[in-house]
């Protein structure tokens, strides 16, 4: 009877009793396959492997932290931790994890070496070692000039690294914020043109005028003028300059949404305003010598560039 007790197992001891090679399995997998798995690789590759059984050993191999779930479109990859990589050593263990938890902003290559307290060449070389298993990548950052940050392979950069849509190849595209700017303003005078067909008193003409930031994304993207997917929020920041310029209006409807319209300013911008210098935070400390001067100053150097350019054409 005892002999039958055990030839006899509960439900779900089969899965059990062979979790430990199906997930050896699965490291096996992951480790020639740096890029991540998919269900549908382990299925391909292990045709006999039961939904369950797979669904165990990955959940395991999940709660002991040996592998790590990322999202590619809509798939999911499973992809090993450095820790389980074959070859791995201690200080790429350090590195990888000080990496991983900068997430999508990276870390520069100097903050990992303080980090993980390593002569410069050592973190050099770990760090290209990462790179070559595809286990992290650099990612040039508009704020750090010709620096770049470390990421993991498979995230997406953060817009404060890549610079969003303004930026190419770490180049500001001032020319396409301008092409934006008179063409949210172009929409925001249109919809104030419409008020003088409107009948029914004064409010409703005026609220006739006013967009919401979802309409002038549409009307951009119907023009088709950016090569870019630009989202709602995009719009939003080139509507705030237009706000900050003194050309727009900004407020919240009954809805809660925040809604804009081209105004008229009543009295014309002064002169000095329109200069950096009518703008700049540091203009008390502005002299002939020292850090803030005139001669050092770029911005100044760039208006009257431009504006000898205007004055040419």
């Amino acid at each position: 009877m005892e002999s039958e007790d055990v030839d006899d197992p509960q439900p779900g001891t089969s899965i059990s009793r062979n979790a430990d090679s199906i997930e050896q399995k699965i490291i096996d997998l992951a480790q020639v396959t740096p890029n991540g798995l998919t269900d549908a690789d382990i299925s391909r590759e292990y045709p006999n492997l039961e939904p369950a059984q797979k669904a165990l050993a990955l959940n395991k191999l999940l709660k002991q932290g040996q592998i790590v779930v990322l999202k590619k479109g809509t798939s999911l990859l499973y992809r090993l931790k450095a820790s389980t990589t074959k070859g791995a050593d201690n200080e790429e263990r350090i590195v990888y994890s000080i990496i991983e938890a900068a997430g999508n902003k990276g870390i520069w290559s100097r903050d990992v070496r303080w980090k993980a307290n390593l002569p410069v060449t050592q973190t050099g070389k770990i760090i290209k070692s990462l790179e070559s298993k595809k286990l992290i990548k650099p990612v040039k950052s508009v704020a750090a000039g010709r620096k770049v940050v470390y990421m993991l392979y498979n995230l997406e950069p953060d817009r404060s690294v890549t610079g969003g849509a303004w930026y190419q190849d770490q180049d500001f595209e001032a020319e396409f914020v301008d092409v934006l700017n008179q063409q949210c303003y172009r929409f925001l005078e249109l919809k104030r043109e419409e008020m003088k067909t409107v009948r029914g008193g004064p409010i409703i003409a005026r609220n006739v005028t006013f967009a919401s930031s979802k309409e002038v994304w549409q009307f951009i993207s119907d023009l088709g003028i950016s090569k870019v997917n630009l989202s709602v929020e995009d719009l939003e920041m080139i509507l705030n300059t237009l706000v900050y310029d003194g050309k727009v209006e900004r407020t919240v409807s009954a809805d809660g949404d925040t809604i804009y319209r081209a105004i008229t300013s009543i009295v014309t911008t002064p002169g000095l305003i329109l200069t950096p210098c009518g703008m700049c935070p540091v203009r008390k400390n502005c002299c002939d010598l020292g850090d803030v001067t005139p001669l050092k100053c770029q911005y100044l150097t760039d208006w009257l560039d431009a504006s000898q350019y205007k004055k040419i054409e």
